[in-house]
Parts: C-alpha cells; structure tokens; sequence
C-alpha cells in the first residue's frame, strides 16, 4: 500500500509558507494523529456526534491513583475500539499513573499496512 495520503493535520494548523490548511500525507502519522483526536476529544464537544472521544483530560479532576489509572486505561481501550476499530487493532492498552502524571501506552496494529505500531503519551494531571 502507498503510505501517501492527503488529510488535515490534526492539530489544526496553516501552513505558513502556502497560506492553506496544514496536510498530513504520511498514513501513519494520520493514524497517530486520530488516535490523538480520539482520547483528547471530550464526550459532547462534537456537536455531530456527541458520543465521540474518550475525554482522558476530564481525568484531570479525579485522584492521581491506581483506580483511576485502571479507569482510564478501559475507557482508553474501549474508546479506541468503538472509533478507530476498521483503522487499528488494538493490541494493549496500559496506564500507569506517575507522579502528576498518565502514562499512557498503546500498541496497535495499523489494518491497511499490517504494521505494528507503538504510541507513548504522558498527559499531565
């Protein structure tokens, strides 16, 4: 499969140098940049589908604990599997809370090229 595509870069941005929408043409890097859109996208902030993200920043109000790192990481999975499952398969899911922090680790296979991929985020509390 051709890698190539051509989409809106998430985040929103302009390009600069041509005064237009800022494109992703590199499909791995979109995938990542759905994933993204995904877990920071809070529940109702979409006017069209009020259901859609898994509003991992609203964790920001809940304790820094081991319950909480369990919760977010089943809301993480089942999220992912609801909105990106035709694109991913969702292999493991783990979050462990350090500090102040979420760590968050996906391992996922892209369906299109047959690749295993890995995502690292840390969000902050």
């Amino acid at each position: 499969m051709n890698n190539k595509i051509h989409s809106i870069r998430y985040p929103f941005a302009i390009d600069k140098g041509f005064g237009k929408l800022a494109e992703e043409t590199d499909y791995d890097r979109h995938v990542v940049q759905m994933i993204k859109q995904v877990l920071f996208t809070n529940p109702g902030e979409r006017i069209n589908r009020p259901d859609f993200g898994c509003g991992i920043r609203r964790m920001v109000f809940a304790p820094n604990s081991d319950v909480s790192a369990n919760l977010s990481q089943v809301i993480i999975h089942q999220s992912l599997e609801k909105w990106m499952g035709t694109i991913i398969e969702l292999n493991d899911v783990k979050v462990n809370n350090i500090e102040e922090t979420l760590e968050i680790k996906i391992v996922y296979l892209v369906r299109a090229t047959q690749q295993r991929r890995y995502l690292n985020l840390d969000v902050t509390l």
